[in-house]
C-alpha cells in the first residue's frame, strides 16, 4: 500500500502540492475553516504530471486535509 493510499484510508484528502509562500497561506486557510492539515514530502513517483515540480521537490510539500472530529462544519 502506498503512503497516499494509507492516508486516504485514514480519512485524509489530497489537496495540492505547493512551495512557499503559497504553501503556508493555504495551510492557514484550511485550519481557519476547521480542517486538520498534514504536510507530506512531495512524491515524484506519483501518477500525476510532476515534470515542473521535480526541480523544486525539496521545497514542495503536498497538503492533505480532513475534517476535525470536533468540527462544527455543516455536512
Amino acid at each position: 500500500m502506498t503512503r497516499e493510499e494509507e492516508l486516504k484510508k485514514e480519512g485524509w484528502e489530497k489537496r495540492a502540492t505547493l512551495d512557499e509562500p503559497r504553501l503556508s497561506e493555504l495551510v492557514e486557510q484550511y485550519k481557519e475553516i476547521g480542517f486538520e492539515v498534514l504536510l507530506e514530502p512531495f512524491d515524484t513517483t506519483s501518477q500525476e504530471c510532476v515534470t515542473c515540480l521535480e526541480a523544486c521537490k525539496d521545497r514542495c510539500k503536498t497538503i492533505y486535509t480532513r475534517l476535525k472530529s470536533d468540527s462544527n462544519l455543516p455536512d
